[in-house]
């Protein structure tokens, strides 16, 4: 993992060099309205020509989007103290465990997510955040100066660029509209995923086997099962789900020698494996492996069902799992700003500034505490 984080950074290092080669430093004020800007680790490319589509969508509506962005306040308060919530449990899981209990992933396609599944999902967090953001703030009239695409180092996103003095005098309750907006797109959009999930796809598979997840070192698995192998069939017993599995296992004993039938490769085999004892209960037997429930498809047509449900998995995964981050009450993430405009509209500044510092420290701690598991697992 050391050299292929070692590969991933040299290529995006020279990803960098070569940007700059072709475009060279053109900071915001260098660009108008439109075009592309690059500063240091960031392009950010604007237009114009969505504008149109956004007022057509704005105007078709504006007592819809108003109350909208309404239950996108609501929910992004609601949101704010669940994610503070979770991580802060999340955080102290990792003192206790030195690090051991995961937090919050790091989102890289093709590294800690699948690259193509996880690219339609980021492309689909982000054109709905943002669509959404748009779309409100053109019902309570407020302009938008342009649309774009933004690369952050390593990290790509989308945003709708209001005019920000408009935005600095428009109420508190359009402001905090326009900021839960995103939010609120992007959670219903993997509520409508979840759905086509459950009623739309899971009825077109069926129960296949056992899939071998993984292989624990040193067990009774390891150099005779392999990540990957479907297990169909034990001592002649078909295995179809989780409970076949289980249920047999539960009559065999340590040291019984059993057969295993698999799918390794598209190509059936059998392998016998002697069962070792559980540590926690040595009457109980012992295999080593990780498992996982595998499917076929009920109608055939497998190289179309799969890729569309691990499709709409990662939109509502990815929707999910960014939609309520966006909404931790760290500035610039929305659930900051929402936080923060209301601190400044009820508190005087003495009082107001004392307590964003404290929420930003506090933030970061909670973040960084959250996300070491996940840098250490990336770097080992």
């Amino acid at each position: 993992m050391v050299s292929t984080l070692i590969v991933v950074i040299t290529a995006i290092i020279a990803f960098w060099v070569l940007v700059y080669a072709i475009f060279g430093r053109r900071e915001e004020e260098e660009v108008e309205e439109e075009g592309v800007a690059v500063d240091l680790f960031v392009i950010m490319w604007r237009t114009k020509r969505v504008l149109g589509f956004i007022d057509r969508l704005a105007a078709k509506g504006k007592k819809f989007w108003k109350v909208y962005g309404d239950v996108g306040i609501a929910l992004g308060f609601l949101g704010m103290a669940f994610v503070f919530y979770a991580l802060l449990r999340t955080a102290i899981a990792t003192i206790k465990t030195h690090g051991e209990q995961a937090g919050v992933q790091l989102v890289i396609p093709g590294l800690t997510i699948p690259l193509w599944y996880g690219l339609v999902g980021l492309a689909v967090v982000m054109i709905v955040h943002e669509l959404s953001h748009g779309v409100v703030a053109r019902a309570d009239k407020l302009p938008l100066k342009s649309v774009g695409l933004v690369l952050f180092f390593i990290i790509p996103g989308a945003f709708v660029e209001p005019d920000e003095e408009e935005l600095k005098k428009a109420p508190l309750r359009t402001r905090l509209r326009v900021y839960g907006a995103g939010s609120l797109a992007n959670l219903l959009v993997a509520l409508l995923a979840l759905l086509i999930m459950n009623f739309a796809l899971t009825p077109l598979l069926q129960p296949a086997g056992i899939e071998v997840a993984g292989v624990i070192s040193d067990s009774p698995a390891s150099g005779v099962l392999e990540k990957g192998d479907v297990i169909v069939a034990i001592n002649g017993t078909a295995i179809k789900t989780l409970e076949d599995f289980e249920k047999f296992i539960n009559t065999t004993r340590p040291n019984q020698t059993i057969a295993i039938t698999v799918l390794r490769e598209g190509e059936e085999k059998t392998v016998t494996l002697k069962l070792g004892a559980r540590d926690d209960d040595p009457s109980r037997p012992f295999i080593g492996i990780y498992l996982g429930q595998h499917y076929k498809s009920r109608i055939g047509h497998e190289n179309i069902v799969f890729p569309l449900f691990f499709s709409f998995y990662w939109i509502y995964f990815l929707n999910l799992g960014i939609g309520l981050m966006n909404l931790f009450p760290l500035v610039p993430l929305d659930g900051g700003r929402m936080l923060d405009d209301v601190l400044k509209e009820y508190l005087p500044e003495s009082i107001a500034k004392p307590i964003r510092y404290g929420v930003i420290m506090g933030g970061l701690l909670l973040l960084g505490l959250n996300l070491w598991p996940a840098i250490m697992n990336l770097a080992r």
